[in-house]
């Protein structure tokens, strides 16, 4: 039997995952991972986020062409120019960690201020730069799950720094690539109208188990806004980049 012929009969070809070639997408409809269940929970968690800056919609384009076909006239037309933003959505993403260890420590890893934190002494969290113009490695926080027995919990977060607050245009991903077992990945691109921060995960540790439950929650303030929404208690001042 062809390839073919078995895929309109649902038979669905048989791949070997491969471990991390395997992908988890957490959704509203399925939120919760487990690192632990999933034998996860030890050695770098690498979380990536990857952005790219692109251009207004093709659907206005796309839509002109079909007209054409019904009143092909008009293209002898001039266009009428409408003003309606910028041709690029131009966006500074930052990734960044607000953390609460069992001891009761709690502070931030971010790009602003050059809070970068430390892998392996607390806060076992480390920021690998920061990536302003949306480059094909993004930005990268490694979590030392090695030491999750001091981790009460993370929230995970990426605010607009600079730029048109547009998370639905940036193709935002987060991707966690824990040390084995498939990689975890959610998507930023819901509307949300001049939201200028998002929570995107909580790593939590509850009875010695080691879960990932999706948020994606908008708020249109920064860090002050989810520190707020999540109880955490920080003390938050304005801050700026240095200019490149």
């Amino acid at each position: 039997m062809s390839f073919l012929g078995n895929w309109r009969r649902g038979g669905a070809p048989q791949f070997d995952n491969g471990g991390a070639s395997y992908v988890v997408k957490l959704t509203k409809r399925d939120p919760v991972v487990s690192l632990t269940k999933q034998g996860a929970a030890s050695g770098n968690l690498r979380v990536n986020l990857s952005w790219q800056m692109r251009t207004t919609d093709f659907a206005e384009f796309a839509g002109k062409r079909k007209s054409l076909w019904r009143h092909p006239g008009q293209i002898f037309k001039p266009e009428v120019v409408q003003a309606q933003g910028p041709a690029v959505v131009k966006i500074d993403l930052d990734l960044a960690c607000m953390y609460e260890l069992k001891d009761g420590t709690k502070g931030v890893v971010q790009p602003l201020g050059n809070f970068l934190g430390e892998l392996n002494s607390p806060p076992y969290i480390q920021l690998s730069g920061d990536d302003r113009f949306g480059s094909g490695s993004g930005e990268t926080l490694y979590i030392n799950l090695d030491h999750q027995d001091e981790f009460k919990r993370l929230l995970i977060f990426v605010y607009i720094y600079d730029g048109t607050p547009a998370f639905d245009r940036t193709h935002a991903i987060i991707t966690l690539y824990p040390s084995s077992g498939p990689r975890v990945e959610i998507g930023l691109d819901e509307r949300a109208p001049q939201a200028r921060s998002c929570a995107v995960f909580m790593l939590e540790n509850v009875k010695g188990e080691l879960t990932v439950r999706r948020e994606v929650k908008y708020v249109y303030g920064f860090q002050a806004e989810l520190d707020r929404l999540y109880g955490w208690g920080l003390q938050w001042g304005r801050g700026y980049k240095s200019q490149v």
